[in-house]
Order: structure tokens, then sequence, then C-alpha cells
């Protein structure tokens, strides 16, 4: 059984971001913009690439993003990363992102995407991920 089959789904991953959008993140209407959730998601799974490669990375890719509900000023958020695999030198992570909205007391899945990293050194090449088995 998965998460997504009972009827009170869960984030999978770690909690690794919570942040609260003002209004400056927000349109006219009170809307968070896409851009600002991706930039949050970027940074939060950029934080668990940097520990997985002690070091410096790079974001290479970003997968299959769409969003299922509306993210709304003043709203709790957290971004739930997920290790998904690790190559030679890149590293895959997946996130959720899921809400707290204020004035209800009910987690809502908002949106994922996996993103691609690669380990690079302080030339900006890539180099090889540390080895994870110690």
């Amino acid at each position: 059984m998965t998460n997504y089959d009972d009827d009170k789904p869960t984030p999978r991953g770690d909690l690794t971001l919570q942040v609260i959008p003002l209004p400056a993140d927000t349109n006219a209407n009170g809307d968070v913009y896409a851009g600002w959730v991706v930039k949050q998601m970027d940074l939060a799974a950029a934080t668990v690439a940097g520990r997985i490669s002690l070091g410096r990375n790079a974001t290479v890719a970003l997968d299959r993003m769409e969003f299922l509900s509306p993210l709304r000023v003043g709203s709790q958020v957290g971004f739930y990363c997920e290790l998904v695999d690790i190559g030679r030198s890149s590293m895959k992570i997946n996130v959720e992102v899921w809400t707290l909205d204020r004035n209800a007391n009910r987690h809502r899945k908002v949106t994922e995407a996996l993103f691609v990293y690669v380990a690079i050194d302080e030339n900006g090449r890539i180099r090889e991920v540390p080895d994870q088995a110690g």
C-alpha cells in the first residue's frame, strides 16, 4: 500500500524546507506565483544534493511538474525531499510541496517534481559524488 492508496495521503520524503509566502510572492488574486514555488523547491532539493555530494552541485534538469491546487498568501508550505537515485556524478531528488492552509487544519498537495543535480568542483566541472557506503 502506498501513501496514495488511503483517504489521507501524506508527503513522501523528509521535510527539508518550510516557509510562508508573503504578499510580495503573489499575484493580484493572492495566489502564489509558480516561479516562487519552483525557486523554493530548487532550494530544498539543492540542500539535499549538497549533503550527498559534500560540496557544490548544479541543477541540470527539472521533470514533470503539474500544479494540483493553488497556494494562498499566508499558507504554511512544506517542501519534502526524497532521494530517488545517485549516479556517478548525478543525484535525482523528488520534491513534493504540501500546504497547511491558515484557515483550515488540513494538508493539501500542491505539486511535485523531479530535480536532477550534478556534483561540481570549485572550477564548475563535473566531479564524482562521494561513496555513500561509509
